[in-house]
């Protein structure tokens, strides 16, 4: 996790020199970081992570991706019948390891699609789940 850290701190450095040196703009002295990633509407490092995981596994469900990929996910199915049933949860699995178990590609991605609202979730293409996740996520980073 230490490491994880150091290059997740890395990539917001990056982010952050690059829109300095695209705009040839100065550090201001009370310059933070978010006010640059407001502006242009950029996510913070760990909601792009999310970002890409749960368009992936959009891709993964709507059979636009390997077939390795879409093994890894299951739907939630029910033994009785539920309101959650119609939803379009993915079933999480346990995982023995908390440090890394919690991180592999079929833990993570259910957790985050569960977590996502239902309209998001049922949109019919790529481009308008890209948007609406991309909004979505930048009100919860900065809200």
């Amino acid at each position: 996790p230490e490491v994880e850290n150091n290059y997740v701190h890395l990539l917001k450095c990056c982010k952050i020199y690059f829109y300095f040196a695209v705009f040839s703009a100065s550090f201001p002295s009370h310059f933070t970081g978010y006010i640059v990633l407001i502006s242009l509407h950029w996510l913070l490092v760990k909601f792009r992570i999310h970002f890409k995981i749960l368009v992936l596994t959009f891709r993964a469900l709507s059979g636009q991706s390997p077939m390795y990929i879409s093994e890894l996910l299951q739907p939630y199915v029910t033994s009785r019948s539920l309101r959650s049933s119609d939803q379009g949860l993915l079933f999480v699995p346990r995982s023995r390891l908390k440090t890394t178990g919690d991180c592999v590609f079929q833990v993570v991605a259910p957790k985050l699609w569960n977590s996502v609202p239902l309209e998001i979730r049922t949109v019919d293409t790529v481009d308008a789940f890209k948007k609406k996740l991309k909004t979505y996520l930048f009100r919860s980073a900065f809200a």
